[in-house]
């Protein structure tokens, strides 16, 4: 059963979840003809820039200033597992599988969490959790994979490591965001993460790919990075307050929601889609415990 103060984590990590569905459903339209490295560097540096404007305007550039080497060297570890190597792997792997393995693999990222957080955080999972993991990945398997058929090739091992390793960011934060603000720690996620695919783009000589993008392209990367800023401020937020594993799997309720949004688009969903998404809100429900009243009760 959900604790009382988690019901608002519980709300910020449902938000995080519908602005993500909503956020693959605009890249769609917005990312074509652009270098995904520069692309994700690009905007990451732009929202890094405007969570550290929040951090001058409030009361936490005071505790940015008094942090400590460890404080930010935990800032790094996020930027580096979260923000930058899974990145650039993910993408990598996405050149040499389908879109359909890769967003299989990354959508149950919560079964990875589920595993690591006993081991490293001590979170106790309860027996509920259980069947909503496995209504979750059922879930996901009806709306995801087109066919019954999965192979683990390069491509897909490649993604397989960027999700273990976004699973590992998010156990890392969890950690962070027990001393620091959940404002800061995305902060350190989004901008040690950009400087360093910055790095990558000047190492492998793909700076060039800047001066090539277009109107349109920068304002595509302008409007995406405002749904980013969204994206961080409220999982971080919600993080901060909700178990690892609890938030993670309501995560999962991004691809139900692109598949809704595509309706718009002319796209039909057939009979198996449509169990898949029923499963998933199913096996959402079941991990945060809707029904409970403490969700409607106050919030800390």
């Amino acid at each position: 059963m959900l604790k009382l103060q988690e019901g608002k984590g519980v709300l910020l990590c449902l938000t995080t979840a519908f602005v993500s569905g909503f956020s693959i459903f605009i890249n769609k339209f917005g990312v074509k003809g652009i270098n995904p490295y520069v692309f994700t560097g690009v905007k990451n540096f732009l929202v890094a820039i405007f969570l550290f404007s929040l951090i001058l305007a409030g009361k936490e550039i005071r505790i940015l200033k008094k942090m400590s080497s460890r404080d930010w060297l935990s800032l790094f570890s996020i930027g580096l597992v979260g923000g930058s190597i899974p990145f650039l792997l993910f993408f990598k792997g996405l050149s040499l599988t389908t879109s359909a393995q890769a967003s299989f693999i990354h959508k149950n990222m919560f079964l990875l969490v589920a595993f690591l957080a006993p081991l490293l955080l001590k979170e106790k999972l309860e027996k509920k959790f259980f069947l909503a993991g496995f209504l979750l990945l059922a879930g996901n398997i009806l709306l995801l994979i087109k066919t019954f058929s999965f192979s683990l090739n390069q491509g897909s091992i490649l993604i397989l490591i960027a999700t273990f390793l976004w699973a590992l960011e998010n156990i890392i934060s969890k950690k962070v965001l027990k001393y620091l603000p959940s404002i800061i720690a995305a902060w350190g996620r989004m901008f040690f993460g950009s400087l360093l695919i910055m790095v990558f783009l000047a190492l492998t000589g793909k700076f060039k790919f800047l001066t090539s993008l277009k109107y349109t392209h920068w304002l595509w990367i302008f409007i995406t990075s405002g749904l980013l800023v969204a994206y961080v401020s409220s999982w971080y937020s919600g993080l901060k307050r909700v178990r690892v594993s609890i938030a993670t799997s309501i995560l999962t309720l991004g691809a139900p929601i692109t598949s809704i949004l595509s309706l718009t688009l002319g796209k039909t969903l057939t009979f198996r889609e449509i169990g898949g998404i029923i499963l998933l809100f199913i096996g959402i429900i079941l991990v945060i415990d809707i029904k409970k009243p403490s969700l409607s009760l106050r919030f800390r």
